[in-house]
C-alpha cells in the first residue's frame, strides 16, 4: 500500500481555503473513487487524469485500488482546479514521483485529456491566500499570471503536465528543471499606468445640477438616483461618473481583481482601473447579488470599489431591488443557502436612472405626458420608501431646448473635477480614516463639526419633512461631503441648505 499528499485550495466565497488531496493505492479489484464532497465537475477528473496520464507517456496504476480524498471532508469542492494535484498524487502514490518535494507546492490546474493545463477561476485569491506563508502556488498559463499580481507570492507556470514532473523526478529532477522550458517562475506581469481613458464630462452640455451632483457622489462615495424624460443625458452623466473618482490603491486593486477573477472577467490590463458594470434591467436577483451552487458574486459584488449604473431602474424586478438595500447599508452581502454559505465585499457606488413615469415625459416642457394619476402612481410604487431611502442624492435631469442645447457651454472637464473631488476625498480620509458615505451613527457626531445654526435648520427641516433617521444621517454625510469640496473645517447652514435638495423627489 501507499499513500500520498498534495495540497490544493478550494475558494469559499473570497477565501481560498486549503485543501489537501490524499491519494491512497492499495491491492483488490480495480477502481478509481473519489470522495469528499466533491460536485460533478471534480468527479470527472478521475477520467480527464486517466486520459492525460496515458497521452504523457506516464503510468496509470490500473490494477489498484485508488481512493482520492479531498480534505475536509466538509467543504464543498468545484471545478477542474483539483485535477493536477490529483494527477500528481497518483503519480507520487505510485512512485513516479518524489512526493516529499511536493510539500512546498501547492497545485490547481485543470487537464486535457492531452495533458495540457488550463486556466481555473480564482487564481488571485488563491495567492492572496499566501500572505505570510512560505508555499509555492504552481498554476496553469492565463492563471499564473494572474496569480502573480499578489505581492510577495512565489507562482510558478506550467504549460503541460509533464513540466510539472519533470520538477519531481526522483533522481533528475534538478538537471531537467534547468532545462525545461515550460515550467517558468512567473514574474509581475506589465501593467498599465496612469488612469484609464473615460468619456470626460465636457461631453455634456448644460445640466449643472447633476454635474454638480455627480461631483458630490465621486467625492463623498454616494449613491445617485438620475430622475428625467428620455434622451435628457442620464446615461451620458452616469457613464463619466468613473472618470471622476480617484485612483484606485493597490489594496482596492487586489480585492478588485479578486472578485472578478472568481467570475473569470479579469485580466492583468485591466490591473488598477475602478469597474463599472452595467446590468440589464431584465437582470434577476441571482444575476445581481450573487447566488447559485457553489455561490458566485453577483454584479454588485464584481463592482466593489467600482460604479453599478443600473439605468430603468424601475424595470428591475422587485426581488432584485430589494435585494439592493442591504449591501446598500452594510457594503457586503451574505449569500445563504441550505447547505453552502458565503460572503461577499460589495462597498460598490450606486449610480441609478429612472423615468419619471411609464411614458417618460411628467413634468416634461417639450412634450406632454399621457399617462393617467393611476398609471403614475404605480410606476413610482415599483420603487419602495426603504430603497429610495438608502440614496443619498436625488436630481432631477431636465430636457435643455434644443436652440439652448446648441448654445450651452461644455463646462469643466472631468480632470477639473475629479481633482476637486479627489482633495474633498483626502480631506474625508485625513479626518476619520473613511469616505463619508461609509460613516455609522457614532462616525456621523465625530465628524460632522457643524454649526449649531446647521443642525437647528436641518432638525426643522427633518420635522417638516418626516424624515427617517437614516434619512436625517445621510443628509448630514452628503452636507459634510458638500463642506469638505468647499474646504470648509465646519459644515454650515448653506452646506445643508443645498443637502436638503438632493432627498428623495419621489414619493417614499
Amino acid at each position: 500500500m501507499s499513500l500520498s499528499l498534495v495540497r490544493s485550495r478550494a475558494l469559499r466565497g473570497l477565501e481560498a481555503a486549503i485543501v489537501s488531496v490524499e491519494v491512497h493505492l492499495a491491492p483488490g479489484l480495480p477502481s478509481f473513487t473519489l470522495v469528499g464532497l466533491a460536485e460533478t465537475e471534480v468527479k470527472e477528473a478521475r477520467e480527464r487524469v486517466r486520459a492525460a496520464l496515458l497521452h504523457s507517456g506516464l503510468v496509470f496504476p490500473h490494477d489498484r485500488r485508488i481512493t482520492v480524498n479531498l480534505a475536509p471532508a466538509d467543504l464543498p469542492k468545484d471545478s477542474g482546479r483539483f485535477d493536477l494535484p490529483i494527477a500528481l498524487g497518483l503519480l507520487a502514490a505510485s512512485g513516479q514521483i518524489d512526493g516529499a518535494a511536493l510539500a512546498r507546492y501547492e497545485f490547481a490546474g485543470e487537464l486535457s485529456l492531452s495533458g495540457e493545463l488550463r486556466p481555473v477561476r480564482g487564481a488571485l485569491a488563491m495567492a492572496l491566500a499566501l500572505r505570510g506563508q512560505t508555499s509555492r502556488l504552481v498554476l496553469p498559463p492565463g492563471s499564473a499570471e494572474e496569480a502573480a499580481l499578489a505581492p510577495d507570492a512565489e507562482i510558478y507556470r506550467a504549460v503541460h503536465l509533464l513540466d510539472v514532473v519533470r520538477q519531481f523526478l526522483p533522481e533528475d529532477g534538478a538537471q531537467a528543471a534547468a532545462t525545461d522550458s515550460g515550467w517558468t517562475r512567473q514574474t509581475r506581469p506589465a501593467l498599465p499606468t496612469g488612469l484609464p481613458a473615460a468619456p470626460d464630462l465636457t461631453d455634456v452640455k448644460g445640466q449643472a445640477g447633476p454635474k454638480r451632483a455627480l461631483e458630490i457622489a465621486a467625492a463623498g462615495g454616494h449613491s445617485l438616483l438620475m430622475s428625467g424624460p428620455p434622451g435628457t443625458g442620464k446615461s451620458m452623466l452616469a457613464e463619466r461618473l468613473s472618470g471622476l473618482l480617484p485612483p484606485m490603491s493597490t489594496e482596492e486593486a487586489l480585492e478588485s481583481a479578486a472578485l472578478l477573477s472568481l467570475a473569470g472577467r479579469f485580466t492583468p490590463a485591466h490591473w488598477m482601473q475602478r469597474p463599472t458594470l452595467s446590468p440589464h434591467h431584465t437582470a434577476s436577483a441571482v444575476a445581481l447579488v450573487g447566488g447559485g451552487s457553489p455561490p458566485r458574486p453577483g454584479e454588485i459584488s464584481l463592482a466593489h470599489h467600482g460604479v453599478l449604473y443600473l439605468d430603468e431602474l424601475p424595470e428591475l424586478p422587485r426581488a432584485a431591488l430589494e435585494a439592493l438595500r442591504e449591501p446598500l447599508e452594510t457594503g457586503r452581502i451574505r449569500i445563504v443557502r441550505a447547505a453552502r454559505q458565503a460572503e461577499f465585499p460589495a462597498r460598490f457606488q450606486l449610480v441609478a436612472a429612472m423615468n419619471p413615469c411609464p411614458c417618460g415625459y411628467l413634468g416634461a416642457t417639450h412634450r406632454v405626458c399621457r399617462c393617467t394619476p393611476d398609471q403614475i402612481r404605480r410606476y413610482q410604487a415599483r420603487l419602495s420608501g426603504p430603497l429610495l431611502d438608502r440614496i443619498d442624492l436625488h436630481v432631477s435631469v431636465n430636457a435643455l431646448p434644443p436652440g439652448e442645447l446648441l448654445d450651452a457651454s461644455t463646462g469643466e472637464s472631468s480632470a477639473t473635477v475629479r481633482a476637486r473631488s479627489t482633495a474633498a476625498r483626502q480631506r474625508a480620509l485625513a479626518r476619520q480614516d473613511k469616505v463619508n458615505h461609509a460613516l455609522s451613527g457614532q462616525d456621523i457626531e465625530r465628524a460632522i463639526q457643524a454649526e449649531d445654526g446647521a443642525l437647528r435648520f436641518l432638525r426643522q427641516a427633518a420635522e417638516r419633512l418626516g424624515w427617517s433617521g437614516r434619512g436625517l444621517h445621510r443628509t448630514l454625510k452628503v452636507a459634510r461631503t458638500i463642506a469638505d469640496l468647499g474646504g470648509a473645517e465646519h459644515m454650515t447652514t448653506e452646506h445643508v441648505a443645498e443637502a436638503l435638495q438632493y432627498r428623495p423627489v419621489l414619493p417614499a
